[in-house]
């Protein structure tokens, strides 16, 4: 009986990394929202929503308006208590995030074991198939969902910051362009920042129920591991496009899918991410491995973004306590 049972569980294999395939279950969810099976989902320009750079750059737009004109709104209004809101938004990102993960992961280890990396990153066939589709177009519309951190914190009288507030437009953005672009390499970083994802918003679903987290500072240790490997495979990826389209003569692996403005705005907006990320880290944690209180980390972040800017900074600009800080988005 106890064997039978045993060998009646799903075990996990390439094609079913989870022991079952998840695909029919979303696809069965997909249907009850969209009125039709995720199988048959198809992006286009201009038809689907959120699909034209106006309507990208209006939500943006849109979002800029409404965190810096309500933080002067309630300048002079005591902060909201949002904390039964807070914890649903971040504990539903954290379920989100693991659920899309986990799509990703069951479309893309197949091809990875049996056709190697460079296919998956290369080739429309292995980074750039019907399911990726839905899912890449799930991710970008994710992201606008995320714009609420920001609502959260100037609702709740927080200091915005550079970094957080350009992160959060700038991803929307960077999203929509691989999707227009047909960037077969955007589910490297797609998946890492789903990996961060969950572990950044449970952190903050934990913190906000009073729990104590001592790995808060690999939250954005984390974030710039990422941002480094993102670079990596975006560079390469785009040194392989731009050589076999314009200087085959150089030393190349093969042609990669996309196209050049998609590989352009992610070489930019992700080596930024990268430079932002380090001097904050910097900026945040002290020598000693201890957090600096919050004025004091977001004085030393806008001073590390001086110093980059200007490479000064005074003796004070570094003084730190051993309060608790909490990182940034990611």
């Amino acid at each position: 009986m106890a064997s039978a049972f045993i060998e009646s569980i799903p075990m996990p294999s390439i094609d079913r990394p989870f022991g079952v395939h998840l695909w029919p279950y979303f696809s069965k969810t997909f249907e009850l929202v969209a009125g039709y099976p995720a199988d048959d989902f198809e992006f286009v320009a201009g038809k689907t929503p959120m699909s034209t750079l106006k309507e990208t750059s209006l939500f943006v737009a849109v979002y800029y308006t409404i965190i810096f004109g309500g933080r002067e709104l309630l300048r002079n209004r005591n902060p909201l208590k949002l904390k039964s809101l807070f914890l649903i938004h971040n504990f539903a990102l954290t379920a989100v995030s693991a659920i899309l993960l986990a799509l990703y992961i069951e479309e893309l280890l197949p091809t990875v074991v049996r056709k190697g990396i460079f296919h998956a990153v290369c080739h429309h066939e292995g980074g750039w198939t019907p399911h990726l589709v839905v899912l890449y177009y799930l991710t970008y519309l994710t992201k606008y969902l995320e714009l609420l951190d920001t609502v959260f914190l100037f609702l709740k009288k927080k200091p915005l910051t550079f970094l957080h507030c350009y992160h959060h437009g700038a991803t929307a953005v960077l999203c929509y362009t691989q999707l227009l672009g047909s960037t077969a390499v955007s589910w490297v970083p797609i998946t890492l920042n789903l990996l961060v994802h969950v572990v950044m918003y449970w952190y903050y679903f934990q913190s906000a129920r009073g729990v104590r987290i001592w790995w808060k500072e690999w939250v954005t240790r984390l974030q710039i591991i990422q941002f480094v490997i993102d670079i990596g495979f975006v560079y390469f990826a785009s040194y392989n496009f731009f050589a076999t389209k314009y200087f085959p003569w150089v030393p190349n692996a093969g042609s990669c899918a996309g196209e050049e403005f998609a590989a352009l705005v992610g070489i930019l907006i992700l080596s930024s991410y990268l430079v932002l990320f380090v001097l904050f880290y910097f900026a945040t944690y002290s020598k000693d491995g201890k957090p600096p209180s919050t004025r004091n980390t977001l004085r030393r972040m806008s001073q590390a973004e001086a110093r980059g800017l200007h490479g000064k900074a005074s003796a004070t600009d570094l003084q730190t306590n051993n309060a608790s800080t909490r990182p940034r988005k990611s």
